[in-house]
């Protein structure tokens, strides 16, 4: 199986390396990470780099695609070079995934057109403008298009995928070797559990209202 992981600058690093290390660790399957150029791309954070190994030209024929989510969406939401890509590779792929606001991208390439689709919450309303259907939940599989929630989600949302291509009992194994066995020491994951002050000021700095 041959994956493809879409970097850009912006990029939130766990939307790209929890699902990576998930899928890297199923034999035979090949994660390589592409952008429109070779070489490092920063992330959001600005405080580390990942290197893409090819460029899009490069990276043709993947069997999965997964775009991660970031603050390096927003200017993309109207790149042509990357929509197009998506767009292309979309046509081949046995399953076209994103994390977090990486459903966005998705929609704007108008991927998501009549699905049921799911992202960061503060942004989910937003894939309205691409003709989805916002729906909560952790994952959502449409078709051949898998989108999870927000960036941990991205890690479930690609356990399920070896579930379902491969086996569950491929997908506990995986799960198993990664000891990915969630246990937080807060109960705020999600705006239905978070205090409301809380909920305010996440979604404040989401929308870039705060530093």
């Amino acid at each position: 199986m041959k994956i493809a992981v879409l970097l850009y600058e912006g990029f939130t690093a766990l939307d790209a390396i929890g699902p990576y290390e998930v899928l890297r660790s199923v034999p035979g399957w090949e994660v390589e990470f592409v952008a429109k150029q070779r070489g490092e791309v920063r992330t959001d954070s600005g405080a580390l780099g990942v290197t893409a190994d090819r460029s899009l030209a490069e990276a043709t024929g993947p069997e999965i695609v997964l775009v991660p989510g970031g603050e390096g969406t927003r200017p993309l939401l109207g790149d042509e070079e990357i929509l197009d890509w998506l767009r292309q590779v979309d046509t081949g792929t046995k399953w076209t995934t994103s994390v977090c606001t990486g459903s966005l991208l998705l929609g704007a390439a108008g991927l998501l057109e009549g699905r049921r689709a799911t992202g960061h919450w503060a942004f989910l309303e937003q894939l309205r403008e691409y003709g989805a259907e916002p729906v909560r939940e952790r994952y959502v599989e449409d078709g051949k298009v898998i989108t999870a929630a927000g960036v941990s989600a991205g890690i479930d949302m690609a356990l399920h995928l070896v579930g379902r291509e491969v086996s569950p009992e491929v997908a506990q194994a995986v799960q198993l070797g990664i000891e990915y066995d969630p246990s937080p020491p807060y109960d705020a994951g999600s705006p239905e559990k978070a205090p409301a002050p809380i909920v305010e000021l996440v979604a404040a700095i989401s929308r870039g209202e705060q530093s």
